[in-house]
């Protein structure tokens, strides 16, 4: 440890303990045994670990300052999420520190590490693709800080989470390729153990068996976030003889490398290959062909997020928040990518326009 400061984590590990079990040892939570705590404290002291007894002890007032975690600022998905939180922030008088964990769970547990130090009273936060344990997210809350998600989300950890109709949104897309004749659709996804992705893949599954298509098992992809295991994915797809003629992708850097590699095998889009995305970033209208993308309404989504703090803030300090969803609608934005039939553009919603809870 020579060099480096020690966290709960280099105890936990040490002990052979939980993360969120050391934390509440380090701050007398009653439902651990003294001899817990003296045993915790004790290697605490020989890993020269420092508490801060005085940030958990402003955290019991308030600190005025909220944290968030997101994978990439520079997606404007999450760029835009962030202004939603400081719209919020900056309506309730609150500073707002920003982390990046770059899709790893180890920056993403070091940031969470940082806020906690920083003494926030809240971190909102969209898990990484790496992201399977809740144990750093139990820990900081066992400090006292309320956790709330947004977008990719864990069922592991209590507390509210804001997400899109997710099912309903990619369902809505496979409708949408087949309105305008597609038949052979393929579905690139992300990690299924993220329940965005998961109901992603869902909602395809049912558009597609409503449709009564006939899809090979190899047309759906998953685990499939990064643009060199699309372009891997979509490339072996492309090369069969029975090829698909559209692709619904979960994100639209997925669907940007896709319509990059139909050009360079100089596939026609719309014509001979439809592409539709998520996420509706600001790219979409500067490409050509223009590139139809389900849009999450991002900005309203960290602004809820942020303001499901505010208000049980607002309303009772020691209320704990509740294991709600919140889910804010999404609809779709038809471009020219996906229109086979050369309708004109349009905007087809999918779900409501008001945030409905789950």
């Amino acid at each position: 440890m020579s060099g480096k400061r020690a966290t709960i984590y280099h105890i936990a590990e040490e002990l052979g303990m939980s993360a969120s079990y050391v934390s509440r040892a380090l701050n007398d939570h009653p439902l651990v045994s003294q001899k817990i705590k003296e045993k915790v404290k004790k290697k605490a002291a020989e890993l020269n670990y420092r508490h801060n007894s005085h940030a958990a002890n402003l955290r019991q007032g308030s600190s005025k300052t909220m944290g968030v975690i997101i994978p990439h600022i520079t997606q404007s998905f999450f760029s835009e999420a962030i202004a939603g939180i400081e719209e919020a922030c900056f309506a309730n008088n609150y500073s707002l520190i920003i982390c990046q964990s770059h899709e790893s769970f180890q920056q993403e547990r070091k940031a969470i590490d940082t806020l906690v130090r920083q003494n926030v009273d809240c971190i909102l936060i969209s898990v990484s693709e790496e992201t399977q344990s809740a144990e750093h997210l139990e820990a900081a809350r066992d400090t006292g800080i309320d956790i709330i998600q947004f977008d990719r989300y864990l069922d592991k950890i209590a507390g509210y989470k804001v997400i899109n109709d997710n099912l309903e949104a990619a369902y809505e897309a496979v409708k949408h390729l087949v309105n305008e004749k597609y038949k052979k659709i393929a579905f690139i996804g992300g990690p299924e153990h993220l329940p965005a992705f998961k109901l992603r893949k869902e909602g395809y599954i049912k558009g597609i068996k409503e449709a009564k298509l006939n899809i090979p098992f190899n047309y759906i992809v998953d685990n499939a976030l990064s643009r060199e295991r699309t372009i891997e994915a979509a490339t072996e797809l492309l090369s069969q003889k029975d090829k698909p003629d559209a692709f619904i992708t979960v994100s639209d850097t997925q669907a940007l490398a896709i319509l990059q590699l139909a050009e360079s095998l100089k596939i026609e889009v719309p014509q001979q290959l439809g592409i539709l995305g998520f996420a509706n970033e600001s790219f979409t209208e500067l490409l050509r062909p223009t590139l139809t993308s389900v849009d999450q309404q991002s900005k309203e989504l960290g602004k809820q997020a942020a303001n499901l703090y505010f208000g049980k803030s607002n309303e009772d300090n020691t209320k704990e928040l509740t294991d709600e969803k919140l889910v804010i609608p999404s609809k779709i934005i038809t471009r020219q990518s996906t229109l086979h039939k050369g309708a004109p553009a349009s905007a087809s919603k999918s779900g409501k326009r008001t945030a409905a809870k789950a």
